[in-house]
């Protein structure tokens, strides 16, 4: 990555690309990074819901991790490697199929988030996994990795490369057209495909709630892969600002915002994070708080609202019906596909069940609001039949 500009902001490797399509630069994860594009944040918030949109996500934090000994015994060394990143995590990935994704949090020994990620078992190389960070975390995330493997396996990172996103209900054909075998996939798998000269690492995930796909590409071979997914009338570049109205609309959580250090992942709608055989174990950071909160020892609770007037933003007081303070929101804004503001934050829980009547301050006024389900818009993820 190559510094950019008097604030000190590091650029994409596509970084000439967004400019010359229009894309308006703003700093983002110590990233400049476009958040819209001329046609603006709503409209390219319904192209991806319709057709496929196309996101630069190479702030990200993707890695490959690698058992330095393997010993060519797929399973013995898949366990070895699971071995060495699970005291870090709440997930199982000892029980990773070859190619599976799973999604989990790095914790502090109190149970807090230190970051959320998705850890996948390479379905070529025994004893490999491919690791994806949070960009404003990644340089302490790849400490604790590293430090956690020690001699005994290798942090190749790879966030010099270029990661994109192509996400919505027609992304699956216009990838299909240029590399056929990622129609195989299913949601939270990935393997290696082969462009032309180019191998291309390919999960079918992402932050929009939409079916997609994310494409770890070299630097060399990025711009053309950029240009010829846009040749397709399907694809638009969308920026930050609807990738954020998006991941929002399926209740997805944005870490710094809706996750932090304090917050474990009950408190924060996760606990599916927390896989069974870890809660089992209770071997994971923080286990005793999280296993208590498990069983309703909590003080708060993430809840998706539905705001009535202007949105709340992150910050913005939630009160109860007779106006008293009880919580914060996190995240809101509106969400275009269904024409209402909308936001996620933290109440006790006694606040928490769907209906519950609300309110939230903005600007000093108090407007109604309501518990309801999240995701607010249904997730239409890929799921492959057994």
């Amino acid at each position: 990555m190559a510094q950019a500009n008097s604030e000190n902001l590091l650029t994409v490797p596509l970084n000439d690309q967004h400019v010359a399509a229009g894309g308006r630069m703003v700093p983002f994860g110590g990233y400049a990074l476009p958040v819209q594009y001329p046609s603006g944040i709503m409209a390219e918030h319904k192209w991806t819901r319709e057709q496929a949109g196309l996101f630069d996500v190479s702030h990200m934090g993707p890695s490959f991790l690698t058992l330095a000994d393997a010993s060519g015994d797929a399973e013995a060394d898949h366990a070895a490697i699971a071995a060495l990143i699970e005291p870090l995590i709440c997930g199982d990935i000892a029980n990773l199929k070859p190619g599976q994704i799973r999604y989990t949090l790095l914790l502090n020994d109190q149970g807090g988030a230190l970051d959320d990620l998705m850890v996948a078992r390479s379905p070529r190389h025994p004893g490999a996994l491919y690791i994806v960070v949070n960009a404003a975390t990644k340089e302490g995330d790849f400490a604790r990795i590293a430090a956690a493997a020690g001699d005994k396996a290798t942090l190749q990172r790879v966030d010099d490369n270029v990661l994109l996103a192509l996400q919505g209900p027609e992304a699956v054909g216009v990838l299909a057209a240029l590399v056929p075998g990622v129609v195989e996939l299913g949601f939270m798998t990935y393997g290696a495909f082969q462009w032309g000269e180019e191998e291309l690492i390919i999960s079918r995930s992402g932050y929009t709630g939409e079916d997609g796909f994310e494409i770890l590409c070299s630097p060399s071979h990025a711009p053309l892969l950029w240009d010829t997914l846009l040749s397709d009338p399907r694809v638009k570049p969308i920026g930050l600002g609807a990738r954020d109205s998006l991941r929002l609309e399926a209740g997805l959580p944005l870490y710094g915002h809706d996750l932090d250090e304090t917050t474990s992942p009950i408190e924060a709608g996760l606990g599916f994070a927390v896989s069974k055989r870890r809660r089992e174990a209770a071997d994971f950071p923080g286990a005793a708080r999280i296993l208590a909160e498990r069983e309703g020892q909590l003080t708060r609770q993430r809840v998706g609202l539905i705001v009535e007037g202007a949105p709340a933003r992150e910050g913005a007081e939630i009160l109860d019906a007779e106006g008293k303070a009880i919580g914060v929101v996190t995240s809101g804004g509106f969400a275009p596909s269904l024409g209402k503001a909308i936001a996620l934050g933290f109440v006790p829980p006694d606040f928490t069940p769907i209906g519950t009547q609300l309110q939230v301050s903005v600007r000093g006024r108090a407007q109604r609001a309501e518990v309801v389900a999240t995701p607010f818009v249904p997730h239409r993820y890929f799921r492959k039949s057994a």
